[in-house]
């Protein structure tokens, strides 16, 4: 029997969901070295300003900051580099055709191990508009208020 291990994730991109609505998620690999793998594992990564481009039909994630392992002196790369998410070529393809409409991106939502390798989640996601930001702002203090209410009735 295969054991099933639990995620783990390394870092979530709470700013995509502040930012973006995300339509769809889609799970992808990502092209690592070593010595990023390690301080992967040591939770130095930065997702905030991250996002996706498909060029030559291959997937790219641009603006991902994985600090240098402390370590691997002679084997770190550069921290801003840009790394090549692994899907197949369908779904690229199929996300290509839908971030050339209007308004939609390819936003990195959260980076976990499944196992011993690394996955990234990706986001298809559309802008959200500064009412629409204030309005979720609203429900989230309008869903606390009333937890507090019912904890406070409970007592």
């Amino acid at each position: 029997m295969a054991k099933k291990q639990a995620d783990n994730t390394i870092a979530q991109n709470k700013k995509a969901f502040h930012d973006y609505f995300v339509i769809e998620s889609y799970e992808t690999g990502i092209e690592l070295c070593g010595t990023e793998v390690k301080a992967l594992r040591q939770g130095k990564v930065n997702l905030k300003d991250a996002w996706c481009t498909v060029e030559d039909g291959e997937l790219w994630v641009k603006g991902m900051h994985i600090s240098p392992y402390e370590q691997g002196n002679l084997f770190n790369r550069d921290p801003m580099r840009v790394r090549r998410l692994l899907m197949h070529k369908k779904e690229i393809l199929k996300l290509y055709g839908t971030v050339k409409q209007d308004g939609f991106s390819l936003i990195p939502l959260s980076l976990y191990f499944k196992g011993s390798r690394v996955k990234l989640k990706l986001g298809l996601c559309k802008g959200k508009k500064q009412y629409d930001k204030r309005n979720d702002m609203a429900q989230r203090q309008a869903k606390r208020d009333i937890e507090r209410a019912v904890k406070e009735r409970n007592r």
